[in-house]
C-alpha cells in the first residue's frame, strides 16, 4: 500500500477514488508518565514519555487508516493528514485520514 501526503504519485495514474480512509485512536496519560513528566516540567526539556505516547498513537492511527483503505480495495492513500484533538482532560484523539484510490 502506497501512503503519501502528496496528491499524486509519480509514475502512477489514479483511475478511481474510493473515498476517505481513516483511522483513529484515543489515548490517555497514566499516573506513572505524569509523575516523570511533572519532574521534567520542573527542570525543563523534552518530556520523552509523552513524545513516545504520541508517536505510538500516530503509528496506530496510521495502521488503522491503512486497514480501512484495504477493506475498500485501495492501492494507495494519498493526501494524508494527521490531526489531534482533546477528548477530555488528559485524553486526546489522533486521527489519520486521506483519499483512498486505485491506480490504472
Amino acid at each position: 500500500m502506497i501512503i503519501s501526503t502528496t496528491e499524486n504519485i509519480p509514475g502512477k495514474e489514479v483511475y478511481e477514488i474510493l473515498g476517505i480512509a481513516r483511522g483513529s485512536t484515543v489515548r490517555s496519560r497514566n499516573i506513572g508518565r505524569d509523575v516523570f513528566a511533572g519532574l521534567k516540567n520542573i527542570v525543563g526539556g523534552e518530556i520523552e514519555e509523552y513524545t513516545k505516547l504520541q508517536a505510538q498513537s500516530r503509528d496506530q492511527a496510521m495502521q488503522r487508516m491503512i486497514q480501512d483503505a484495504k477493506k475498500i480495495g485501495a492501492d494507495a492513500v494519498i493526501n494524508i493528514r494527521l490531526t489531534t484533538s482533546m477528548v477530555m482532560q488528559g485524553a486526546s484523539e489522533i486521527l489519520a485520514y486521506g483519499t483512498a484510490v486505485r491506480f490504472k
